[in-house]
């Protein structure tokens, strides 16, 4: 069975009970299913990371990705920039030290 490659799309959102974090949720759900044809939530996971001024920060993170119709090495500019809007658009409507963006090559079983 051969395998293609595709690009697989990550957002980290903080789980935070405010109007913003969801409603940005909601727009990314919105954005991968109509540019994508679907994307997957896992919520609820646990998340840990330094700030800015080094403290141990846990928190509650939601995962939304999409695997894009692109392969990873063919489309690695366009894949840059739409990781780069993404990145940009989250920090746009939150007051976050940091939104991880991650964008990986996978291969699906055809």
């Amino acid at each position: 069975m051969p395998l293609f490659e595709r690009a697989r799309i990550e957002v980290y959102v903080p789980d935070l009970p405010h109007a913003d974090y969801r409603n940005l949720v909601a727009t990314l759900k919105r954005e991968f299913t109509y540019t994508f044809g679907g994307c997957t939530m896992i919520g609820g996971l646990d998340g840990n990371y330094l700030s800015g001024t080094g403290l141990h920060i846990q928190d509650h993170v939601n995962l939304i990705y999409t695997d894009a119709h692109h392969a990873f090495d063919a489309n690695f500019e366009l894949m840059s920039t739409y990781a780069d809007k993404l990145r940009d658009a989250t920090f746009s409507v939150l007051m976050e030290d940091a939104i991880l963006v991650a964008v990986s090559k996978i291969f699906h079983a055809d």
